[in-house]
């Protein structure tokens, strides 16, 4: 009996040993570090341009008043909430054709009516814009030639993140001079304004 209990506390050692050893590494692989950003290439510069854009989406929606978010120039026309979830909606919605998916609860029919909360608005806009980066890191160089089911036809990978520059583009514009309209200048523009006026003065 003495002879087992010894050969018994010998494999619980065995198996304590190689414990340790395994379950580091499985974790280590668990939490590897995410895909490096591009450098050069078309993914870099749709990188820069939408980084320049979600900085100038993020810094108008934090200067517009809570309070002005249902405001719309017309009846039947997007509202400044509406303007900005629909951004994110395609920012989510648009990574599927290079087969990464939308976050499991998700749903684009609707999206940019889900909230008017000022704070839920800009976190989403923060959240989906980082998506779509995700997205595009994680994408082959070599992609960029392969054809995409969009818009009724085929599309190349390099045309589509064209268009979802236009996209963003084209609504940051239609954001800017909603903005205006209720009295609020861009940041960026405020901005540039209170350099020249310091430069003037010297």
């Amino acid at each position: 009996m003495k002879q087992i209990s010894v050969l018994a506390s010998r494999f619980s050692l065995l198996i304590l040993l190689i414990a340790s050893l395994v379950i580091p590494a499985s974790s280590q692989g668990a939490s590897a570090p995410p895909a490096p950003a591009p450098t050069s290439g078309v993914r870099a510069e749709f990188l820069d341009d939408l980084k320049v854009q979600e900085d100038k989406y993020v810094s108008l929606a934090q200067a517009i008043p809570a309070d002005k978010y249902t405001w719309r120039p017309a009846e039947g026309v997007r509202s400044i909430s509406e303007v900005f979830l629909h951004v994110a909606a395609a920012n989510y919605n648009l990574p599927k054709l290079f087969g990464v998916q939308p976050p499991a609860d998700f749903k684009v029919q609707g999206f940019d009516k889900s909230t008017t909360d000022k704070a839920k608005v800009v976190q989403t806009l923060q959240d989906a814009f980082a998506h779509m980066r995700t997205a595009v890191v994680g994408m082959p160089e070599s992609d960029m030639d392969k054809l995409v089911s969009f818009r009724g036809g085929k599309k190349s990978t390099r045309a589509v993140l064209v268009f979802i520059l236009e996209h963003n583009a084209e609504h940051l514009g239609q954001s800017i001079a909603y903005a205006r309209m209720n009295g609020v200048t861009p940041p960026w523009t405020e901005e540039q304004q209170k350099k020249a006026q310091s430069q003037s003065k010297q």
